[in-house]
C-alpha cells in the first residue's frame, strides 16, 4: 500500500475503505473522509485507486499512477488517511468483493468497511457478489443529490445512510470546467491544482 505514513498493526482497527477513480480527488472526497474519522465512524480512511471500474467507460479515465500521485499530494498531511494502489496488480476490472478480500488476507487484525455514495447504492445489485459483500462487510452510504438511498433503503437493511454534508461537486464536473477554463482551484487541495496546471492534465 502506497502512503506518506506507515501504517500501524493495531488489533481491530476500523477502516474505511473509500474506493474510487478519483479523476481527479476533490476536497468533497476528503471532507467526507474528515467527516467519517472526525465522528468517529472510522479509525482511518484507506482511499482505493481503482485503475479500472467496471460501470465507467475507461476513455475517461486517466493513468492510475497519475491520479495515485495526485491522491497522495492530496492527503501528505494527514495521517489518519491513506492511499492505496492495491488494485493495480489485480485482475481488471477492479471488483470491491475482491479487493476487500484481498486486504483482509494482508490485513486479518482490521475491521474494514466500505463507504459508497448513494447513487451506487441504486445500483448495487449490479456489483459482483454484492449480497456475500453484505453478509461479510459494513457498507456505509454518504448522500448525492439526485439520488435517493430511500428508494432502495428496504432492499439492502444492512447498509447505514450516513448524515454527513452534501458535497456539490464531482470529478467529471472539474474535468468539464477544466476544459472550459474555469477555475476549478476551490475544489481542490492546492498541491493537486498545481500538479494538474503543471502537468496540463484534462485539457
Amino acid at each position: 500500500m502506497k502512503s506518506e505514513q506507515s501504517t500501524t498493526i493495531q488489533p481491530g482497527k476500523r477502516i474505511g475503505i473509500y474506493s474510487g477513480s478519483f479523476n481527479p480527488i476533490h476536497l468533497g472526497h476528503q471532507k467526507l473522509a474528515e467527516y467519517l474519522v472526525d465522528n468517529e465512524l472510522v479509525d482511518e480512511v484507506w482511499f482505493v485507486v481503482s485503475p479500472c471500474n467496471p460501470l465507467k467507460k475507461q476513455e475517461e479515465v486517466i493513468d492510475e499512477y497519475i491520479r495515485l500521485e495526485m491522491l497522495l499530494l492530496a492527503i501528505r498531511n494527514q495521517p489518519r488517511f491513506k492511499a492505496s494502489d492495491i488494485e493495480f496488480t489485480m485482475p481488471v476490472p477492479s471488483y470491491s468483493i475482491d479487493t476487500l478480500h484481498e486486504l483482509t488476507s494482508q490485513y486479518p487484525v482490521f475491521q474494514f468497511s466500505l463507504i459508497i455514495g448513494s447513487d451506487n447504492a441504486l445500483v448495487f445489485d449490479q456489483w459482483k457478489d454484492y449480497a456475500q459483500l453484505l453478509e461479510e462487510y459494513p457498507v456505509m452510504v454518504y448522500p448525492r443529490h439526485g439520488y435517493d438511498f430511500d428508494s432502495v433503503a428496504g432492499k439492502y437493511p444492512q447498509m447505514q445512510l450516513l448524515q454527513s454534508p452534501y458535497f456539490d461537486i464531482s470529478s467529471t464536473q472539474i474535468r468539464e470546467y477544466i476544459v472550459q477554463k474555469k477555475d476549478v482551484c476551490q475544489w481542490l487541495h492546492p498541491s493537486v491544482c498545481q500538479f494538474i496546471s503543471d502537468n496540463n492534465l484534462y485539457r
